[in-house]
Order: C-alpha cells, then sequence, then structure tokens
C-alpha cells in the first residue's frame, strides 16, 4: 500500500502550528507529529518514520531551529524547510549554513506550503539520482548505484498527481514499460513513472526484483502460477523470458 508523505512540524506557536497541520492534512499529507522545542522534535526523529520536517527557526527552547537542521543532515538522510518570520540577511545566510531544503517565509497560504514541500522533495529525489548517475561514471559498482538511488532503504518515493507517495517494496507486484512510461502496480493501484526500466531495475532490491521479459520487472514474492510461457501476478498474465522461467523453477526446486 502506498503511504502518504509523514512529516513533522517543529513551530513554538501553537496556532500556527495547529493551522500548518490542517493545512497539510487537507491536502493529503500525514502529520507524524506537532512539536515545540529541540528536544521533542530529536525524540520523534530517534523513535518514529518521518520522511520531511517543517522547523521554526526561533523555538522555544535554548537550541534552535538550525541547531535542529544541523541534526538533521549529521544524523538523518531526509529534506527539511525552514518556516519563519524572519527573512532578514543574517537570518537567511546563518539557515544557509545547514543547507535546507526549502525556507518558507510566514505569514503563508495553503498553496505557498504546498509548493514548498513540493520543490523540497522534488529536488531531494533529483539529488539523490543525480548523486547515483556521478557514482555509475566513476566506475561504482550496480549495487552501489541502487542503493544510492533508492530514497529509503525499504521504500521508493513515486509522484502520483500532485503529492510523492512512499511505496514498500514488498508491495510492488510488477512493473511494466509502455513507452517512455513504467505503470508500477501494486496491489490495489496504478503508478506512472518516467524511466528506462533498467534503471529502475536498479532502484530495488536485487533479491526480489528481476526482469523477467523485456517489458517486465517482477517481484518474485507475488508470483502466484507459472508455465512454459507466462507468470501470473495478482490474476494478470505476464509474459517472462526461458531464463527466466529456468531461474524461477531452479528456485522451486532449492
Amino acid at each position: 500500500m502506498e503511504q502518504p508523505i509523514k512529516i513533522l512540524i517543529v513551530e513554538d506557536n501553537v496556532i500556527i502550528a495547529d493551522d500548518m497541520q490542517s493545512m497539510l492534512e487537507e491536502i493529503g499529507y500525514e502529520i507524524v507529529d506537532n512539536v515545540i522545542v529541540y528536544e521533542q522534535a530529536v525524540e520523534v526523529l530517534k523513535t518514529q518514520q518521518v520522511d520531511l520536517v517543517l522547523i521554526d527557526i526561533i523555538l522555544a527552547s535554548d537550541k534552535t531551529g538550525i541547531d535542529l537542521g544541523k541534526h538533521i543532515r549529521e544524523n538523518y538522510d531526509i529534506p527539511f524547510i525552514f518556516v519563519t518570520s524572519n527573512s532578514d540577511r543574517a537570518t537567511v545566510e546563518n539557515a544557509k549554513t545547514v543547507k535546507p531544503n526549502g525556507y518558507l517565509v510566514k505569514p503563508f497560504e495553503q498553496q505557498d506550503l504546498y509548493t514548498s514541500i513540493e520543490i523540497a522533495l522534488s529536488n531531494f529525489i533529483y539529488g539523490k539520482q543525480t548523486a547515483a548517475n556521478d557514482s555509475a561514471v566513476n566506475d561504482t559498482s550496480t549495487e552501489d548505484v541502487a542503493m544510492s538511488n533508492s530514497i529509503l532503504k525499504d521504500s521508493i518515493f513515486v509522484k502520483k498527481q500532485h503529492l510523492y507517495y512512499r511505496i514498500q517494496f514488498g508491495d510492488i507486484q510488477f512493473i511494466k514499460a509502455d513507452n517512455v512510461y513504467l505503470e508500477v502496480n501494486t496491489v490495489d493501484k496504478k503508478f506512472l513513472v518516467r524511466s528506462p526500466l533498467k534503471d529502475y531495475l536498479e532502484k530495488l532490491p536485487q533479491n526480489k526484483f528481476y526482469r523477467a521479459h523485456k517489458s517486465y520487472i517482477v517481484n518474485v514474492d507475488h508470483i502466484d502460477a507459472i508455465n512454459s510461457k507466462d507468470i501470473m501476478i495478482n490474476n494478470t498474465l505476464i509474459p517472462i523470458s526461458k531464463d527466466f522461467k529456468e531461474f524461477i523453477i531452479s528456485a522451486m526446486n532449492s
């Protein structure tokens, strides 16, 4: 099942924080928690799954939002956006030192909030893909590229309409190439992704996903049946190559 992006709000003005939470939930994001100080945020990051953090620069604690940004940079591989009423040069320059993925000035509307998150996620994903491509140019192994190209160790971001969803690898049943797009099939949904099939295969766990045919990647855990030409996944017949058929039969007999 695909899951909405999980967001942590760190804002010491309770009214503003509640307003942000309402805006975000209305759009379709999930709020992991809504906290007011550095220490609470650190605890949530340690114990909860968080995909993006919205951070007020001035917090009701000795440590600031910039301190929290530094903590995230040093310990987690997730994007964060600074939210502040201070847009003076000194504040901006100080904030830039921890390389936030976005900067949002109060007051703002729902569309401003959504746009900031969308851009932050998009740039974050693009930056990781670029890093992976650079690694490939430098003769990094395919396994290393696949790891650096994954957004999270157990899941991948897929965009649908106006939101990025996080899909657990185990929920992907098969992927079908369709011209310049890929159709990523889960138990109950389909997502369109613009990518070559070969490149997408490198983002997926190598022990579960295999190229069964020139136009298909399959998750072997979801194979329901097999004959001489096809496999069946969730009542869908998928053509398979001779090599893949032999691989599956060998795996069944081992």
